[in-house]
């Protein structure tokens, strides 16, 4: 009973964490500066223009009476209509996001491959001077060199020297697989760059945070392997933080995507929001994000769930209503 209750207050604590997420971002579209009027009818409308078009899409109306319009309409699951294209925002999204999720996971599989084992190597091996000090440097650059940067370094180099790699171009998966991965692997490189960073940080920390214990001194004293106490008595246990941090990466490459998608011209989502935001279309902004925030705040939810499963003691909490 107690864990049912535990998981309600969960989803309730995130439902209105999304709720507020809405007003805020309902507020910063249509505080933005200029408007939809002065991007379509240019500056030299007149006020009779200008009025027309404002009852025309209901903006002369209250913010309260929008929101209150708005949020309705996405609880019926229908995001409005694209004040530019006339066509509905949920019909776009769906077309769109199969490339950003791609993209996320592309990402976030790399800085797991990479991240974790890079992690565990330098924890284990933090004794040895020259060997921390690479993996200090190289997290360092990681974190340190902004996407678009690194981004724009990629483009240019791709794009001057044929090296196997396609920029832009844009093919589904189903229609040909390779030339996806081609056009998909610059990208998700970039967004994994800084994701793998941070995972091989957060690894290399709880692995150190575990090898003080006394488990581990224990399994040391009765002559096990090194990497057998990596593997049975590390891992487990270092696995909490990482699982944290996996997750939010997970939910923020997502966000990321908006400079990548846009450098590559990938016609995902973080595209499609940003071409959104220089034409003021504020339903497809106002959707976009939402979208984007509501993926933040589920993948928190689920890392709590695989947080009990991976930490039983955690797990045991919860349910006690310790947590």
């Amino acid at each position: 009973m107690r864990f049912a209750s535990w998981w309600i207050g969960r989803v309730a604590s995130a439902a209105g964490t999304l709720l507020g997420v809405s007003v805020l971002i309902f507020a910063a579209v249509r505080f933005m500066p200029g408007g939809y009027a002065q991007i379509v009818l240019g500056p030299f409308a007149t006020p009779g223009e200008r009025a027309a078009l404002a009852a025309r899409y209901g903006l002369e109306d209250p913010l309260v009476v929008q929101y209150g319009r708005w949020i309705a309409s996405v609880g019926r699951g229908d995001f409005g209509t694209s004040l530019l294209s006339k066509e509905p925002v949920a019909a776009e999204l769906v077309q769109r996001l199969p490339v950003t999720a791609e993209l996320a996971v592309l990402a976030a599989v790399a800085a797991v491959l990479v991240g974790v084992p890079l992690g565990v190597l330098t924890a284990v091996r933090s004794r040895d001077g020259g060997g921390a000090a690479a993996g200090r440097l190289a997290s360092g650059l990681g974190v340190s060199v902004p996407e678009f940067v690194l981004g724009s370094l990629l483009v240019f180099v791709f794009s001057r020297y044929a090296l196997g790699l396609t920029v832009g171009g844009y093919v589904p998966f189903a229609a040909d697989p390779g030339a996806n991965l081609r056009a998909m692997a610059l990208p998700a490189t970039v967004l994994a760059v800084a994701a793998t960073t941070a995972v091989a940080r957060t690894t290399r920390d709880a692995v150190m945070n575990v090898l003080t214990e006394q488990y581990v001194t224990a399994a040391v004293a009765r002559g096990e392997p090194p990497w057998f106490i990596v593997r049975h008595h590390v891992l487990r246990n270092a696995a909490v933080p990482v699982v944290i941090v996996l997750t939010v990466i997970t939910a923020s490459l997502l966000g990321g995507a908006l400079i990548v998608e846009y450098l590559f011209d990938l016609p995902g989502v973080g595209s499609y929001i940003v071409q959104a935001v220089g034409r003021r279309d504020y339903a497809v902004v106002q959707a976009g994000v939402l979208l984007a925030a509501t993926v933040f705040i589920l993948m928190n939810v689920i890392a709590d769930f695989v947080v009990g499963v991976v930490d039983p003691r955690l797990g045991a909490a919860a349910r006690n209503g310790g947590v």
